[in-house]
């Protein structure tokens, strides 16, 4: 049975190719946008794995610096906030507002399930226009332990007044949905052009290229 769908945002929702002119422009080459974001997960993720949190606006501030200097890039000192800051007004994939809409009208609660601070989470949303869509928003900052940890898809459950056996988790990201499955929740996989699942582990029973597609399936599974 499935009660809650858990959305991530980045990536899943919102369209980061918005941020392509802005590298361009800054660094010279949009496709450094793609690395950027490789770049501030190693980041994330190392932080996880020696006990010593770093929030998700610091390690983007962090990773835009280091690959500023890895590439011999004068930015300016206020150049990374400047770009970090543009994720709060990122737009939605032109398929997500209907689809988020359709799916809002069902008996599951839907959730926001972010690695993003709780503020930039809540403004990234509203910006999109969708914010209205979801019952709640979930920072994994609340718990200090960003995805694919357990604890954030645990914090949804906890919210929502459910198990973790009830949550879907809905993800453009592999190790995402592999945090999810691994912690009990099923998993939806937004297979957007160049996302792809990992071999090891676990596959979700939905594979959908796009959040309308994932939410057609959803309709047909969890209901």
């Amino acid at each position: 049975m499935t009660t809650v769908i858990a959305f991530d945002v980045n990536e899943t929702l919102l369209d980061l190719r918005a941020l392509d002119e802005p590298f361009e422009q800054v660094m010279g080459d949009a496709t450094l946008r793609a690395q950027w974001f490789a770049l501030m997960l190693q980041v994330s993720f190392a932080g996880g794995v020696t006990g010593d949190y770093v929030d998700f606006t610091t390690a983007q501030r962090a990773a835009f610096t280091m690959l500023a200097e890895r590439l011999g890039i004068e930015t300016g000192p206020d150049a990374a906030a400047a770009m970090v800051d543009r994720m709060s007004s990122l737009p939605a994939h032109p398929e997500v507002p209907d689809a988020l809409t359709e799916l809002h009208q069902t008996s599951l609660q839907l959730v926001a399930l972010t690695n993003s601070v709780a503020e930039v989470a809540e403004a990234q949303l509203t910006s999109a226009g969708i914010r209205e869509h979801f019952d709640r928003v979930v920072s994994a900052d609340g718990v200090r332990r960003l995805k694919p940890a357990k604890e954030p898809y645990a914090a949804v459950a906890d919210a929502c007044g459910t198990t973790l056996d009830e949550v879907r988790l809905v993800a453009a990201h592999w190790w995402d949905i592999d945090g999810a499955l691994s912690a009990g929740c099923k998993g939806a996989f937004v297979a957007r052009p160049g996302a792809v699942l990992s071999p090891v582990g676990p596959r979700p029973d939905i594979v959908e290229p796009d959040i309308a597609g994932v939410v057609r399936r959803i309709l047909e599974t969890d209901l």
